[in-house]
């Protein structure tokens, strides 16, 4: 049996939809006092007529990182280090926009331009478009 959804769960939810991960949606629900799990999260955004993945021009480090098949911490600290724009989510959640990955590529910095050019181009290209 499940818990009905407040108003107040649902407008968060309505709020966040297009720009957080379901996981990133779970934790503020939580903060705010309401607890749903990521699965019901992505259940109920899927109900709504939302996508479980917040809009296609963000990513994640950790989604970045998975595609590029490198440690999520090496994207972290290309943000850290202010090589790629991002926007900080959480403790240790960055969000980057598609154009900022697209840049970063572009003219990556010198000390792993050699690292960037090995990576496959069509990854790069399912990445930014």
């Amino acid at each position: 049996m499940s818990i009905r959804w407040a108003e107040d769960e649902l407008a968060t939810l309505h709020e966040m939809a297009e720009m957080y991960t379901p996981e990133q949606i779970a934790f503020r629900l939580k903060r705010r006092g309401y607890y749903r799990t990521v699965s019901a999260v992505k259940s109920k955004l899927q109900s709504l007529g939302y996508s479980a993945r917040p809009t296609l021009d963000n990513y994640s480090c950790r989604e970045i990182a998975k595609n590029l098949r490198l440690h999520s911490n090496t994207v972290r600290n290309w943000v850290k280090q202010g090589w790629l724009k991002a926007k900080k989510r959480s403790v240790h959640c960055y969000q980057v926009k598609s154009r900022d990955l697209k840049r970063f590529f572009k003219n990556p910095p010198q000390s792993i331009r050699t690292r960037i050019s090995q990576i496959d181009p069509q990854v790069i290209r399912y990445l930014v478009g």
